[in-house]
């Protein structure tokens, strides 16, 4: 699977007032009517954890200017947010600076191998400019647009 390009977020949740997040590649939209998203977590991931009990998380969708902070997200320990700009927006940790934001809520949890797919409603989602991050063949990039659309 490394041949295939991936967006780059971090899954946030609330525990109490502690932030918790974790880097994902595997999150994609899934319906329009109603919103709603999916994403995959480790059955052991501690953030997997909060999401059952609380039901709330942010996906905060990095930009091109952000590996740093996929790289802190993705390793192991408690101290994922020291040196990172983040604010509470309705209920989630919100990370300065990443493009895309969606709020959600567990809707169902899905096992599948060794992760859990949360299906998701999207209570609300913002966008701001900047390329996306990608990754690829175990790599940070990002996405090049090749014309003005599609005929």
């Amino acid at each position: 699977m490394a041949a295939v390009c991936t967006p780059v977020s971090v899954v946030t949740a609330m525990d109490g007032e502690r932030p918790h997040g974790t880097t994902v590649s595997a999150f994609a939209s899934l319906s329009m009517r109603p919103p709603m998203i999916l994403v995959a977590l480790d059955h052991g991931s501690e953030l997997l954890a909060i999401i059952r009990r609380t039901k709330r998380f942010g996906l905060n969708i990095l930009g091109s200017t952000q590996p740093e902070t996929a790289t802190a997200f993705a390793r192991k320990g408690p101290d994922k947010f020291a040196g990172i700009s983040w604010t509470t927006v309705a209920g989630a940790p919100r990370l300065s600076g990443a493009p895309g934001w969606v709020v959600c809520d567990a809707a169902s949890f899905t096992e599948a191998g060794d992760h859990t797919v949360v299906f998701a409603d999207v209570r609300d989602a913002s966008t701001g400019e900047g390329q996306p991050l990608t990754y690829f063949r175990r790599a940070f990039g990002t996405h090049t647009l090749l014309g003005a659309g599609l005929p």
